[in-house]
C-alpha cells in the first residue's frame, strides 16, 4: 500500500512536534502545509523540505493531492476547517480543544459523519507511555476492579513563556490542561455520569483559572479526582508528568514522579520503569508529550489505512469535551452536573 499523503494547517508552536512525528510515522507523510503567517510557513517548509505551501486553506483543499489533513490551529478556526475537510471528503485530525463550544463540536462530528470521513481529535496524552502502562496493568486484572482513582497534574512550570495567549483567555487550565487529564480519567476508569468542580485563579497576571479540582462519578462505579494546577511550586518540578493513583478490589497502582509505576497485589509489589522514549528530535522534559504525538499519529495512519475508527475519534472526544463544559458549569454554579444532559 502506498504512503498516505497528509496536509498540515497551522505551523505554530506545537505543530513542529507534529511535523517531526509525521517524519517518523510509517505509512504516512506530509506533502503540503498551510499558514497565514509567511514567516512560519517558510521556517517549517524549509526545515522539513515541504514544497507545497499555502496561505489559504480553501486553495489548498481546491488543489487537493492529499489523503488527510492535520489541523493544528487555534480553537476558533477548528469548526470551519473541519467542515471544509468534510465538504472535500478529506479525513481530518483536529487539535484540542476540539471546538469553542460543545454545540460546535457536535456540529463538526455530524459534518464528518454525514460526509462519511474519519475525524480524530489530537488528544495525545492518553498515548503517553506511562499512561498506556497503567491501562495495560488494569486490563491485565492486576488490581481487580478499580473503585477509586486520582489523576494529578500539579506544576509551577511557566507555560506562558512559549504560549503567551494562554494568559489572555477567560478560561485556562481546564480547557488547556484539564481536558487532557479528564480524558486520561475516562480512558482509565470509563465514562462519567456526573461531576463537581471547583476552580481558583492564583496567578494575578492571567485572566483564567490556574487551579481546578474535579470530582468524577464514573458509570462503572468508580469515583475519581482530577486535580490540575499551574500554581504549585515543588522541590522537584514534575512537569509534564501526570501522576495516577488507583485503588482496586485486589490491589493498588501508583504512577509517581519519575515515571515510577508501582503495582501492589496479593503477589507483592512490582516496580516498573514506565519512562517514555527520548526520540531523536525530542528534548527533556517535553519528551513524554513529544513521544505521544508520534504515537497518536502512528495510530491514525494505521487505523486510516485499515478503515477502522481511532481511539480518540470525534464521537469519543465529545464525551471528554462534555466534561470540560460540565466542569466550568459546576464551578460557576457550585452544583454537580449530569453529563448525559450535555450529550443529549
Amino acid at each position: 500500500m502506498s504512503e498516505l499523503r497528509g496536509a498540515l494547517i497551522g505551523c505554530g508552536f506545537f505543530a513542529v512536534n507534529q511535523m517531526f512525528g509525521w517524519r517518523d510515522v510509517k505509512g504516512a507523510g506530509i506533502v503540503a502545509i498551510c499558514d497565514r503567517d509567511p514567516e512560519r510557513l517558510k521556517i517549517v517548509g524549509d526545515q522539513f523540505g515541504i514544497e507545497r505551501r499555502y496561505s489559504d486553506a480553501a486553495q489548498m483543499f481546491a488543489d487537493g493531492g492529499f489523503d488527510f489533513v492535520d489541523i493544528a490551529t487555534t480553537v476558533q478556526s477548528h469548526r470551519p476547517l473541519v467542515e471544509m475537510a468534510a465538504a472535500h471528503k478529506i479525513p481530518a485530525i483536529c487539535q484540542k480543544p476540539f471546538a469553542p463550544t460543545l454545540a460546535d463540536a457536535k456540529a463538526m462530528v455530524k459534518a464528518c459523519r454525514d460526509a462519511g470521513v474519519p475525524l480524530m481529535v489530537h488528544e495525545n496524552f492518553r498515548w503517553q507511555t506511562p499512561i498506556q502502562a497503567v491501562r495495560k496493568a488494569l486490563d491485565a486484572g492486576a488490581i481487580g476492579t478499580p473503585f477509586w482513582g486520582r489523576f494529578s497534574f500539579r506544576s509551577g512550570f511557566d507555560v506562558f513563556a512559549p504560549q503567551p495567549y494562554l494568559a489572555e483567555g477567560s478560561r485556562f487550565i481546564i480547557e488547556d490542561l484539564g481536558i487532557h487529564t479528564l480524558d486520561i480519567a475516562r480512558f482509565i476508569l470509563g465514562d462519567v455520569s456526573s461531576l463537581t468542580a471547583r476552580t481558583k485563579r492564583v496567578n494575578p497576571a492571567i485572566k483564567g483559572e490556574d487551579v481546578a479540582t474535579i470530582l468524577l462519578d464514573h458509570e462503572r462505579g468508580a469515583t475519581s479526582i482530577v486535580d490540575v494546577s499551574y500554581a504549585t511550586k515543588l522541590g522537584i518540578e514534575p512537569f509534564p508528568e501526570t501522576l495516577i493513583e488507583l485503588d482496586g478490589t485486589e490491589g493498588t497502582i501508583r504512577l509517581s514522579q519519575g515515571y515510577k509505576l508501582e503495582i501492589t497485589n496479593a503477589k507483592g509489589t512490582e516496580i516498573v520503569d514506565a519512562s517514555p522514549a527520548l526520540l531523536s528530535w525530542a528534548s527533556r522534559p517535553w519528551h513524554n508529550i513529544q513521544e505521544s504525538v508520534y504515537a497518536i499519529q502512528q495510530h491514525w495512519a494505521d487505523r486510516l489505512a485499515a478503515g477502522e475508527e481511532t481511539s480518540t475519534s470525534g464521537d469519543d472526544n465529545l464525551k471528554t469535551f462534555a466534561l470540560v463544559e460540565a466542569a466550568y458549569e459546576s464551578a460557576a454554579s457550585g452544583k454537580p452536573v449530569e453529563i448525559g444532559v450535555l450529550l443529549a
